[in-house]
């Protein structure tokens, strides 16, 4: 589902000048009509003992540990980076999080299994060498300058460049995991849609799924202290992607969403293997080329790729902003956006809740729900209950289908009845959690 739009185009080898139609192509090549779900799912590993994180080699232990007959091993400059098997890829994230994208799949059922069966091996393997596999979207002891960036090369430039741009990248790549879900969209009206509802929904869910309020084995003042790093890392890459996004009016377009990217600076471009670091924007790229290297389609999709909206479009609408969780509530992060992207009478239930809020208003929300959490306020609304809300209106959109899908988001209601989040649970079991 996901990638195969990007195999419909190729690089430029005869250094004829792409043009903004080609950047588009890449987001109108994703259109279909087919409803996959796609799952990232980010897990930290500790040492049990001292509850510190794993080092790059004992992670690596880890991934030689999976079946070689089901995974195939992949590296850089002689380093194991990733494996490549029939569910998807299991990837290792700067600071040695091990993540698994699984493969679109149509069912939730099919994800659980998938995802069960992954934690399951990941768990037994952790043991193997004096570890356990944590539940959190923050490592609880172990802070940055005491993780190092596993040997791959897109990290060492993202670790030489963000820090030019803010305060918290460190935090971000090498202390924190995440879920994310990954939808198909129809056309392009139907991608901008998603797009924006997704925006404008995000910190609201990013509170419900907070769960990272411990760092430096202390109580943060946050419920989610991965969402307020993420705040701190480069806003022009990080922020709300467009404010044309939030108008009642809603009218952007492919080709708007290309020239905001077009204006984000560049971290690298890499031809052959071989790096150069580049803060220039890809349009100043485009006219000037730079050190002799004229741009490719190539560069182009690594330049999508890192560039770090909450919601953002590839072939597909990702939706990224929630921390880990334990298996139960990761299951709900893709049911509950199913049973909103997939319907579009759901999606217009939530669009004329949120109509009357502009963007300076989520722009606020966003700063606000990483400390507050579900008790942050939208104007004169509690965020609790519009996330009740909305998970109520999931949970009817999925019973349409009649596939019992709504069983996964039973987890969550346990917690917005109660009024309360993941974090909160840490926090009042705080330090015996």
């Amino acid at each position: 589902m996901h990638k195969k739009g990007y195999m419909l185009l190729t690089d430029n080898k005869t250094n004829i000048p792409l043009t903004i139609k080609e950047l588009s192509e890449v987001f109108f090549s994703g259109c279909k009509n087919e409803t996959s779900i796609g799952v990232e799912s980010e897990k930290l590993l500790v040492y049990t003992n001292s509850k510190k994180a794993v080092k790059y080699e004992d992670v690596v232990k880890i991934l030689n540990s999976f079946d070689e007959n089901k995974w195939q091993k992949i590296y850089e400059e002689g380093h194991l980076t990733a494996l490549k098997g029939d569910i998807g890829m299991i990837t290792l994230e700067p600071g040695s999080q091990i993540e698994i994208s699984l493969k679109p799949y149509k069912t939730l059922d099919e994800i659980a299994a998938k995802l069960n069966e992954f934690y399951t091996e990941l768990k037994n393997y952790a043991q193997n060498i004096g570890a356990e596999v944590l539940d959190i979207g923050i490592q609880p002891v172990s802070t940055f300058d005491n993780i190092k960036i596993i040997p791959k090369k897109r990290y060492e430039y993202m670790t030489k460049y963000l820090p030019t741009k803010g305060l918290s990248p460190f935090i971000m790549m090498r202390e924190t995991a995440g879920i994310q879900a990954n939808f198909d969209y129809k056309n392009e009206e139907d991608a901008i849609r998603k797009l924006s509802l997704a925006l404008k929904m995000s910190p609201i869910i990013s509170a419900v799924y907070s769960n990272s309020p411990v760092r430096g084995g202390k109580l943060t003042d946050y419920k989610s202290f991965r969402a307020n790093a993420w705040l701190n890392v480069d806003e022009q890459r990080c922020g709300l992607v467009n404010k044309k996004l939030f108008d009642k009016n809603l009218n952007f377009t492919f080709n708007d969403y290309t020239q905001t990217l077009l204006d984000v600076p560049m971290i690298f471009i890499e031809r052959n293997e071989n790096y150069f670091g580049a803060d220039i924007t890809f349009r100043e790229f485009m006219k000037n080329g730079f050190e002799g290297l004229t741009a490719q389609m190539s560069d182009w999709l690594t330049h999508i790729s890192l560039y770090f909206p909450d919601v953002r479009l590839k072939s597909y609408v990702e939706i990224r902003n929630h921390d880990a969780q334990n298996k139960e509530m990761t299951f709900s992060v893709p049911a509950f956006w199913k049973g909103i992207i997939y319907n579009s009478n759901a999606m217009s239930e939530i669009e004329k809740i949120l109509s009357d809020f502009t963007y300076e208003d989520f722009m606020q929300l966003r700063q606000d729900t990483p400390k507050t959490g579900i008790n942050a306020k939208l104007n004169n609304y509690i965020i609790a209950d519009l996330a009740k809300e909305f998970f109520e209106i999931s949970a009817s959109s999925l019973k349409e289908n009649k596939l019992n899908e709504e069983k996964y988001l039973e987890c969550v209601f346990e917690y917005l009845d109660k009024g309360i989040t993941p974090a909160d649970n840490i926090i009042n079991q705080f330090p015996c959690y």
